[in-house]
C-alpha cells in the first residue's frame, strides 16, 4: 500500500513523530514514504520537538473548588450523577457466566465421552479381529 505525503502529513500531525504510535496498518508506507521523501523525514523530525514540548508541559490539575463547581453547575442542569461501581444485582452477571462456563464443560465431556466410546469400541474389535482366527483357517483346516 502507498501512502501520499499528504495523508502522512495528517498522521504525523496526529500522532506524532514516533511511528510506534501510529496505527500499524499505516506504519510500512509511512516507514517507505519517510526514506523515501526527504520531506516526510523533516515532518517527522519537526512532529518529534512538538512531542518533546508536550512531554515536558506541565499537566493540568483540577483544584477541589473547580471540581465541586462543575458538579454544582451539572445538577443545576438537571444532570445526575452516575452509581459507581457495581449494583445490588451484579453479581447474578457473573453467576450467569459461570452456569454457562459449567454447562458448557459439561455438554463437553458428555460429547467427548460418547466420541472416545466409539473410538474405544472400534479398537478393541479391530485388536480382537487380529489375534482371532480368521476365516480361512476356520473353513480351510
Amino acid at each position: 500500500m502507498t501512502m501520499t505525503y499528504e495523508r502522512f502529513e495528517h498522521l504525523a500531525d496526529a500522532y506524532g513523530g514516533d511511528l510506534r504510535r501510529w496505527p500499524e496498518v499505516e506504519r510500512e508506507a509511512a516507514r517507505a514514504l519517510r526514506d523515501a521523501d526527504p520531506r516526510a523525514a523533516v515532518l517527522l523530525r519537526e512532529a518529534d520537538g512538538l512531542d518533546a514540548l508536550l512531554d515536558a508541559a506541565p499537566r493540568p490539575v483540577a483544584s477541589h473548588a473547580l471540581r465541586e463547581a462543575v458538579i454544582a453547575s451539572a445538577a443545576g442542569a438537571g444532570l445526575k450523577a452516575r452509581r459507581r461501581g457495581p449494583g445490588p444485582l451484579a453479581w447474578l452477571s457473573g453467576a450467569g457466566w459461570a452456569a454457562a462456563a459449567c454447562a458448557g464443560v459439561v455438554f463437553g465431556i458428555n460429547l467427548t465421552s460418547h466420541l472416545t466410546a466409539d473410538v474405544q469400541a472400534d479398537a478393541v474389535l479391530y485388536q480382537a479381529s487380529l489375534t482371532s482366527a480368521d476365516d480361512t483357517e476356520v473353513l480351510g483346516g
